[in-house]
């Protein structure tokens, strides 16, 4: 009667130490994007440029740039509604980087891990 169970051939086990290789691999190489992109700055601006935001790839704040034709006294509403659209487009831009760059590392998996 065959054997059930196992590893036919003993096959599988070889494959399964390539796949554990090529996810090290992989977690390595996302750790490295992950660091390059928090050492990154993207700058945004609102209003013609009235308004400037940069921010880290942290997405920590690191610079609010104000034209004095941004400044008025009467108008606060303006002002703070080109923070807050330089601030979004800035943190847009860092999401769309990180994913571009977790894109191209796990791009080529297509679908072959089985879960």
């Amino acid at each position: 009667m065959a054997k059930r169970g196992g590893f036919p051939g003993g096959g599988m086990p070889g494959n399964m130490a390539n796949l554990m290789k090529q996810a090290q691999k992989m977690q390595r190489q996302m750790e490295e994007s992950q660091k390059e992109l928090e050492e990154k700055e993207f700058t945004a601006k609102a209003g013609g440029g009235a308004v400037e935001v940069t921010i880290t790839g942290k997405r920590e704040i690191t610079k609010i740039k104000l034209s004095e034709e941004a400044v008025d006294p009467d108008d606060i509403e303006t002002l703070e509604d080109l923070v807050m659209a330089a601030v979004n487009e800035a943190l847009r831009m860092v999401e769309e980087e990180s994913s571009q760059s977790m894109g191209k590392l796990t791009g080529g998996l297509g679908g072959a891990l089985p879960f």
